[in-house]
C-alpha cells in the first residue's frame, strides 16, 4: 500500500494557500472548488502552479477536517478572495508514497503512522499530503501517487 518511509529534508518553499475548515460530509464538494480557485489565481499571477498541490492539515477529528490547500509558486502570492500568500517552512520529516485511490489514504496513514512509531519517530500533530498523480492527471486509480509526510519532533 504504501513505499517504505523515508527521512527527507525539505526546501522552504512559496505556497499560495487557501485556508478551508469543513465537516468531513463536506470534504468532496469543497476540495475541488478550492483547487481550482488557488490554480486559477496563481496561474492569473503567473507564478505557478510550481510543483504538484498539497493540502496541510492542521486538525482533524472524527466529524470536520481544518487544513490549507497549498499551490507551489515561485514568488509570495497576492492575495485575491479566499487565496493568500504563505510559506511552508524547511522541514524534517518522515515521508512515504501511497499508490492507490483517495478512499485508500486512511489505511495508508494508518499503515504509515505504525510504521513512523515503530522506527522511533515522534511526528508533530500536522501532516502533509501531497498529490503528485490523482484524477486529474488519469482517470486510472491505479496510478495515482500521494506523499504523505509529518514533521519530525526533535
Amino acid at each position: 500500500m504504501i513505499e517504505t518511509p523515508q527521512v527527507v529534508e525539505t526546501p522552504a518553499q512559496w505556497v499560495a494557500v487557501i485556508h478551508i475548515e469543513t465537516p468531513r460530509s463536506k470534504m468532496q464538494q469543497v476540495m475541488g472548488p478550492g483547487i481550482g480557485e488557488a490554480m486559477a489565481a496563481v496561474r492569473a499571477q503567473g507564478i505557478g502552479p510550481a510543483g504538484p498541490w498539497f493540502a496541510h492539515h492542521l486538525e482533524m477529528t472524527p466529524e470536520a477536517f481544518d487544513f490549507d490547500i497549498c499551490v507551489p509558486v515561485t514568488a509570495p502570492a497576492t492575495a485575491t478572495g479566499r487565496v493568500k500568500p504563505g510559506q511552508r517552512p524547511a522541514l524534517k520529516m518522515v515521508r512515504t508514497v501511497y499508490h492507490g485511490p483517495y478512499e485508500g489514504l486512511g489505511g495508508a496513514w494508518h499503515e504509515f503512522d505504525a510504521w513512523t512509531k515503530a522506527n522511533g519517530h515522534e511526528t508533530a500533530g500536522d501532516l502533509y499530503e501531497c498529490y503528485v498523480v490523482g484524477s486529474e492527471s488519469s482517470p486510472d486509480p491505479a496510478v495515482w501517487r500521494t506523499e504523505l509526510s509529518r514533521r519530525i519532533v526533535e
